[in-house]
């Protein structure tokens, strides 16, 4: 194996890394397009935001699952230790709210009496005890409250963490976003940034 390629993520991380960022810009988008939505679109537009959002749990899980047994790529050299700490806690935050925000509407629908259907085809069980309670209306709007609350810290630290990245490649001119971007990508991150020397 080249330094290049030991500098990379693992095929899995970068494709669990695309396929998780991709589906939560869309979730952010329809979660706060709702209102936009006619009404006789509205169940089916839910229907298709808790679906993904479940997917998003699965993918997440799957995807720390491979982070604790697989090793980060190290940061280069002459990254500032500031930065170092910086990255390990939004990436922390990252994988709280990739997790915590797809589990709370699983539990807010649980808890509301409105079960998530896959896609329209197949249900998806509802978290144990929750709807049994007899606060669980009440404990439902409390999920929903943190709901909305946690997808504006995630729509920040996404659009931050981007934004780092982005800054990282075309500033510092390190690999940071080298080396989690598709082979393709990075191909033609290097090219734009080449053409702006």
């Amino acid at each position: 194996m080249s330094s290049t390629e030991s500098a990379r993520y693992t095929k899995t991380a970068v494709t669990l890394h695309w396929l998780i960022a991709l589906a939560i810009i869309g979730m952010l988008i329809l979660g706060w397009s709702f209102d936009d939505f006619a009404p006789e679109n509205k169940a089916a537009a839910f229907m298709w935001h808790k679906s993904i959002g479940i997917c998003i749990l699965l993918l997440s899980l799957t995807r720390l699952g491979w982070r604790l047994t697989h090793r980060a790529p190290a940061y280069s050299e002459g990254m500032p230790k500031w930065q170092q700490y910086a990255a390990h806690g939004v990436h922390f935050l990252l994988y709280t709210l990739m997790i915590a925000m797809p589990f709370s509407g699983w539990a807010m629908s649980s808890a509301g009496g409105h079960p998530v259907v896959m896609f329209g085809i197949f249900p998806w069980p509802d978290v144990p005890v929750l709807a049994a309670l007899d606060n669980h209306k009440a404990i439902a709007h409390t999920i929903d409250q943190f709901h909305k609350s946690a997808a504006l810290v995630l729509a920040f630290l996404v659009g931050g963490h981007a934004a780092a990245a982005l800054w990282h490649h075309f500033f510092d001119r390190d690999d940071i976003l080298l080396r989690i971007a598709p082979k393709p990508l990075a191909g033609l991150l290097n090219r734009l940034r080449g053409g702006l020397e």
